[in-house]
């Protein structure tokens, strides 16, 4: 006779649907949110106030309801994924136009912003990484994060309301929302907040990644539950076998080892972060954009300084200023110079991120000024620039729209460069901040060290001069380096003279000087001023106290004595950095006339920055009206025999600066032990440390779990239950190498059936006998069953590879497999029962 079988009630589709839209939906909706928290900054919504969280607040609410809009229907409608897309570019172009690209009051309006809307999609992204944060609503950089949230949220919830296993997919487009924030974003991340004595490094970046993390978690546990319950509901309506309605403890300890790992991940990152990131540029996709690559490629403007000094130079126009409207700055920038290499002056991969500029930025504060320039014969990427740069507009008929997407701006160094190249006629306004000068006698050393190696001629020479490192001491170093220098700008000159002597005066007496602003060439030039101070020490004291007039040996011009000046300065532990411009406004020094600037006008001088970050502008050209001393000019050796004689120069090696620092470097810095260098040796090797051990953390403690569970199971209190626990180590291990789970299944129907080895099958019957048996097992006996426990167990790795023996020691599969609440006499599972007949 057959008994009836116990049956569940028939499977309720319509609410099992019911819970998979609805919590899928509240997933895809938290994850499009911090999507639209993590674009924010971006458009200027969290750094700039509200100034950009209208059009922006628009643009996202409008994707993310569109999106949810288009999926219901779609699915209400059982349409094809053909339909959808088709439907999708039509509502996407709609919502574009509306809230990205509005239309202007014209005919052609509409037009306009359906062709902004495709070049928002196809170019939008590359413009993204190029322009100056925030963007705000510049031009149809509104386009990619409305097309980021539509179309994410778009296919987040397409996967997500799917009743099969292909849901779990839909935290692929769910995350990737939120990554378009994190990797579009500024290369330095949200400031440190404290809470207490916790500091919180990248708040906002930690808390988007940390969210997103555990809700995809949380939502792929949850559906990862409702597709085993619906697969078990279903096997339940076919077959009418009884489903265990109570929670099983495999999937406690599944969910806590789950919660577990995320919380460790979660904290032990947080805590990581602030030792990896220290001291260090957030790379994100636009620290790998911009004009680095044609900076790189070109002449540096100090390198090519001399050419404009030529005779067909030195008259030629390169620009010209117009003041439009506020006050005429006093100096034009060509180009900010900030890596030195000990052989040229460059501007640095790292000396400050170039930008595109959006409709504006936000200068520093200062007085507000307007200028015009018209480019002459000015060539080449610099493009002259003042102050603090607030907008940019070319107004020139030769392709103004291509100058101004070709822009891009440093505000770290306050420079900027054009890769579309200037021409003859290209003009534009600029409107920046400018302040009023600083003196450099209130300027303060940050101790800052130098960035080469000096030569000892520049270290003998300060200390000559006996003054404090501080703004006074570097003003009087200054000043007296320029007094005892001599103006040149050429290694020889036509007998009738040079262009630019004659600006000089009647007086002025020629003296070769060669190009470069090498370490050498430096060198040789506080050589000179060593060598003529220890000629004057014999009747008078080169300290200082003797007159400048009669200490002149040094000759060169801007390109050297800025360097030279910049050597100094940071030799008094100020950072510094030289500069290639114009004067406008110059008393004694070279100075466009009229607000033409030539060639003849080019300049080169040095900055140096405060404590306080402040830069200050340091004129270092040399004097020309006191000439070098007879004296010296009789007793020095030819400054450069062999550079004047090209044919025996390939017999001369030249100095090597790279050698000549390593030859001071000893000297310069031997000065006890660097613990500064050792504590960041320190700190990068135990960050290095702390991320393997973050690495392999989940690994070892899956392993370290094993061997404290078996150690628990060998050394259990009752003699009998050593016997089943080592019966369920030995069935544990072959579960993680591949055996299917044993379910119901007998011990000797597992023995005989699923694990294939010798003693598999006397394991089995001891473990009975001694679970069954109302006699106690003797402890030696449980002993001996643990040793053949031990040999199966390597028995079972020695059929396999080292690589799948590290993936069974790491597995978890052994941990979700049913356990056993209390002996059966019969073997079965005591949650589940099959039919009876």
């Amino acid at each position: 006779m057959t008994a009836p079988a116990t049956r569940t009630p028939r499977l309720d589709l319509s609410r099992l649907r019911g819970r998979i839209v609805g919590m899928g939906s509240l997933y895809v909706l938290v994850c499009a949110a911090l999507a639209a928290f993590a674009a924010a900054p971006i458009y200027g919504v969290l750094t700039h106030g509200a100034q950009g969280a209208p059009a922006y607040l628009r643009v996202a609410v409008a994707g993310v309801a569109g999106a949810f809009l288009l999926a219901a229907v779609a699915r209400v409608l059982c349409w094809p994924a053909w339909a959808t897309v088709l439907a999708a570019a039509g509502l996407f172009a709609v919502l574009s136009i509306v809230v990205a690209v509005p239309p202007e009051p014209t005919p052609a309006g509409v037009l306009d912003s359906l062709r902004a809307t495709a070049t928002g999609v196809s170019t939008g992204f590359k413009d993204l990484l190029t322009v100056d944060l925030p963007v705000g609503s510049y031009r149809d950089l509104l386009v990619p994060v409305l097309a980021v949230l539509f179309v994410g949220t778009l296919g987040a919830l397409t996967l997500a309301w799917r009743p099969d296993a292909a849901s779990t997919w839909a935290t692929a487009p769910a995350i990737a929302m939120s990554a378009f924030g994190l990797l579009f974003g500024a290369p330095v991340a949200s400031a440190t907040i404290r809470l207490g004595p916790l500091a919180v490094p990248a708040p906002r970046e930690l808390f988007v990644g940390a969210l997103v993390l555990m809700v995809s978690v949380a939502w792929l546990s949850w559906r990862t539950r409702e597709l085993r319950r619906a697969a078990l509901l279903r096997a339940a309506d076919a077959s009418g076998v009884r489903v265990a309605r109570r929670g099983s403890a495999a999937g406690a300890r599944r969910a806590a080892l789950a919660t577990t790992m995320v919380v460790v991940s979660v904290v032990a990152g947080s805590a990581l972060t602030p030792l990896v990131a220290e001291g260090r540029t957030r790379e994100v996709l636009r620290s790998a954009t911009g004009p680095e690559e044609v900076i790189r490629r070109s002449v540096s403007p100090l390198s090519d300084y001399r050419t404009h000094f030529a005779d067909a130079s030195f008259s030629r126009p390169l620009f010209s200023v117009d003041a439009v409207s506020g006050p005429m700055p006093d100096r034009i920038r060509i180009a900010t110079l900030t890596d030195y290499d000990g052989t040229e002056y460059r501007v640095a991969a790292d000396g400050g991120l170039f930008t595109r500029v959006a409709d504006a930025r936000q200068p520093d504060p200062g007085t507000p000024s307007t200028v015009r320039i018209d480019i002459a014969g000015l060539r080449g990427i610099w493009l002259p620039t003042f102050g603090s740069l607030e907008r940019v507009d070319f107004t020139g008929s030769k392709d103004a729209g291509g100058l101004a997407d070709a822009f891009y701006y440093s505000a770290a160094t306050a420079g900027a460069v054009d890769t579309a190249t200037l021409r003859e006629g290209d003009v534009y306004d600029l409107t920046a901040t400018v302040t009023a000068p600083r003196a450099l006698e209130s300027l303060e050393s940050s101790g800052a060290r130098p960035a080469v190696a000096l030569p000892q001629s520049v270290t003998d020479w300060i200390s000559r001069q006996r003054v404090a490192h501080d703004g006074t001491g570097l003003k009087t170093l200054i000043d007296r380096l320029r007094a005892r220098g001599y103006l040149s700008h050429a290694l020889a000159v036509p007998e009738t003279g040079a262009a630019w002597e004659k600006p000089l005066g009647a007086d002025y007496v020629f003296q070769p000087s060669t190009a470069g602003h090498s370490l050498a060439r430096v060198d040789a030039l506080f050589r000179a001023l060593l060598d003529r101070a220890n000629q004057a020490a014999a009747t008078q004291a080169a300290d200082g106290s003797s007159a400048d007039a009669s200490l002149v040996a040094a000759v060169g011009d801007d390109e050297q004595f800025a360097v030279a000046a910049s050597l100094v300065a940071q030799a008094l532990g100020f950072p510094a950095r030289v500069v290639v411009g114009v004067r406008l406004t110059g008393n004694d020094l070279p100075a466009c006339g009229g607000g033409v600037c030539t060639g003849g006008d080019l300049s080169a001088w040095t900055e140096v920055q405060d404590r306080d970050g402040t830069w200050v502008a340091v004129d270092a050209t040399p004097q020309h009206e006191n000439g070098l001393d007879a004296t010296t000019l009789r007793e020095r050796d030819p400054e450069n025999p062999t550079e004047v004689r090209p044919e025996t120069a390939h017999e001369v090696v030249p100095p090597d600066p790279a050698q000549h620092d390593a030859a001071n470097s000893d000297a310069q810095r031997d000065d006890g032990p660097d613990f500064e260098s050792l504590w960041a040796a320190l700190r990068i090797a135990g960050g290095a440390a702390l991320v393997l051990a973050i690495l392999a953390g989940p690994f070892l403690a899956v392993i370290a779990t094993k061997a404290g569970r078996r150690r628990g199971r060998r050394r259990a209190g009752e003699t009998r239950s050593r016997f089943s626990g080592g019966w369920d180590e030995f069935v544990d291990t072959a579960v993680d190498y591949g055996m299917p789970r044993p379910g119901a299944r007998t011990r000797m129907e597992v023995a005989a059936s699923l694990i294939p080895t010798a003693g598999a099958t006397a394991l089995a019957t001891d473990a009975d006998r001694a679970v069954f048996s109302d006699a106690e097992p003797d402890a030696a006996d449980a002993a001996a069953f643990w040793s053949i426990v031990d040999a199966e167990r390597r028995a079972l790795g020695a059929r396999h590879s080292v690589w799948r023996r590290l993936r069974a020691a790491v597995s978890l599969s052994s941990f979700v497999r049913p356990r056993r609440t209390a002996p059966d006499p019969r073997g079965d599972d005591a949650e589940t029962r099959r039919p009876t007949t």
